[in-house]
């Protein structure tokens, strides 16, 4: 069993996630329906349909500008295909096309522990999403998909301000150790949850407690475990 010594999550009051990655798949999701909208050019499962994916994923988390994801994303797609790589599907993706391809992120599927476990950390502690996406964003994703949070949108350093908590009743759960970093250099408790398409598997397998040696306050396998650790915290104290 995953050991929480040392950490006590009796303190913890909130738990703010990271929606892209860590709570939705947005990976498998793009992949399949970029496939789906190809007319035949992108086959599903394909190289091409996961490069395309993780290329407009991997320029939208370093684009600057616009707050408002929906745009973010469509201009994106529509730089992408104005490139050598992706330039025969320019034609095949009208305006009509290019505006389902961009809502596609507001339908991403949820993780098979994401509403199981949500559901378990709600009668513990406030679930908040913490993301970069718009609010109708957060809401459609949440409606779309049943995902239990209380939909809002802040950033590390005004998060404990909102919430009117202090940085060490709060945790960060994400699937990304760049995001944990940051959470911890504000006070933050650190949860660390590795999804196999995220953080590269040499970083995924050597991610560990801090109480072993790592960079994070604690390792769990999925929502439902983190569900049942702090249940079990709530009512047995910590385990050894």
């Amino acid at each position: 069993m995953t050991s929480t010594e040392h950490l006590d999550l009796r303190e913890t009051d909130a738990c703010l996630f990271d929606v892209f990655g860590t709570v939705l798949d947005w990976h498998s999701t793009i992949t399949r329906q970029v496939a789906r909208l190809s007319k035949g050019l992108l086959l599903e499962g394909s190289q091409d349909t996961v490069d395309f994916a993780e290329e407009w994923i991997l320029v939208s988390q370093g684009r600057e500008g616009t707050v408002n994801a929906d745009i973010m994303h469509r201009q994106i797609l529509d730089d992408m295909l104005t490139t050598p790589r992706w330039s025969h599907l320019e034609d095949v993706w009208g305006e009509s096309d290019r505006e389902e391809l961009t809502m596609i992120w507001h339908n991403l599927d949820a993780y098979q522990d994401t509403i199981p476990g949500l559901t378990e950390l709600k009668r513990q502690v406030n679930i908040l999403a913490l993301s970069n996406g718009n609010f109708r964003l957060l809401l459609d994703l949440a409606k779309n998909q049943g995902v239990p949070w209380d939909g809002t949108k802040k950033v590390y350093e005004s998060a404990a301000y909102h919430l009117s908590l202090p940085p060490h009743k709060i945790a960060m759960v994400a699937a990304h150790r760049f995001d944990l970093i940051a959470a911890a250099s504000v006070g933050f408790k650190t949860i660390y949850v590795p999804r196999p398409a995220e953080d590269s598997r040499e970083i995924r397998e050597s991610m560990c407690s801090k109480k072993n040696g790592g960079e994070v306050d604690l390792v769990v396998k999925d929502f439902e475990e983190l569900a049942r650790l702090i249940l079990s915290y709530h009512t047995e104290g910590p385990s050894r």
